[in-house]
């Protein structure tokens, strides 16, 4: 488990700090190269199939939130985790839109059927806390609901830590300059463009409302049964590295993952003929 770690000073080696008037500063190095971000994640993705086999083997139950900003980097630091393991052990929730019946529902309640059973891992690319996010910025619940909210996510989650559910929440922080870059991109880059929404487009010009539901958000829903943890996101591959190292050292595991084997000599096809190829229908090998 801990081989995944930095040492202290490899950590501290990508900071520099710097005293101003009793202030300390702290600034990272340039973005991660693509060489060392792929040399890391690969010690990383090796302690996720670990993690994954212990959550498997124990029947334990894990959540796993992440948040923030439109283009902040939540989708990819989620592919980044489950294209590694095993979709019937770690599955992906995004929900869409409510329907009209799921309106007229106890908020949580769409929610509550996603959760994991034993031996499962649910990351949640958005969650239940979109009332206090995009629902309440863009006027989609009254104030009444989203003070309701504010009152009842801090016991819906200590019942679901009570439950057994191990509860982890993520806040990625993307800084104004570096989401405008991100937008920009995905407008010039037919591939990613559909990641780009009407309503992100919305967000955009609500930067400061935004801010201020985060703050608040955070003040009643940072609890001690269910902290906060924020990543810096301006650097997509860092921000990453930095999620996943820091969701293994969450949940003490040990390396169950089953051992090398050597594979038994195939039978004999010698009998067997394979039907004409004329009489199937190929793919064309146009490439």
């Amino acid at each position: 488990m801990a081989n995944h770690k930095k040492n202290k000073k490899e950590k501290l080696a990508g900071i520099n700090k710097m005293s101003a008037q009793g202030d300390i500063v702290v600034k990272h190095k340039e973005k991660i190269k693509k060489k060392e971000y792929e040399k890391n994640l690969r010690e990383l993705d090796i302690e996720l199939v670990k993690l994954q086999e212990w959550v498997k083997q124990k029947k334990l139950k894990v959540v796993v939130i992440f948040e923030g900003r439109d283009a902040a980097g939540k989708g990819g630091v989620i592919k980044t985790i489950s294209q590694c393991l095993n979709p019937r052990v770690c599955r992906v929730v995004a929900l869409g839109i409510p329907t009209e019946k799921e309106k007229t529902q106890w908020y949580f309640q769409r929610y509550v059927s996603q959760l994991p059973a034993g031996g499962e891992i649910v990351l949640f690319d958005r969650s239940w806390y979109n009332r206090v996010g995009v629902e309440y910025v863009m006027g989609y619940c009254t104030k009444e609901e989203y003070e309701e909210y504010l009152r009842s996510c801090p016991e819906f989650e200590r019942m679901l830590i009570r439950s057994g559910i191990i509860l982890i929440k993520y806040w990625f922080s993307v800084s104004n300059k570096e989401q405008e870059s991100r937008f920009q991109e995905r407008i010039q880059n037919p591939i990613k463009r559909w990641k780009i929404s009407p309503m992100d487009v919305e967000s955009r010009n609500k930067w400061v409302e935004y801010s201020h539901a985060k703050d608040n958000m955070f003040a009643y829903t940072d609890i001690r049964q269910s902290p906060w943890y924020v990543v810096e996101a301006d650097d997509k591959r860092r921000a990453r590295l930095n999620c996943i190292s820091h969701l293994l050292s969450l949940i003490p595991y040990k390396d169950l993952t089953p051992k090398p084997f050597k594979l038994p000599e195939r039978k004999s096809d010698e009998h067997y003929v394979r039907p004409p190829k004329q009489e199937q229908t190929f793919v064309p090998q146009e490439y």
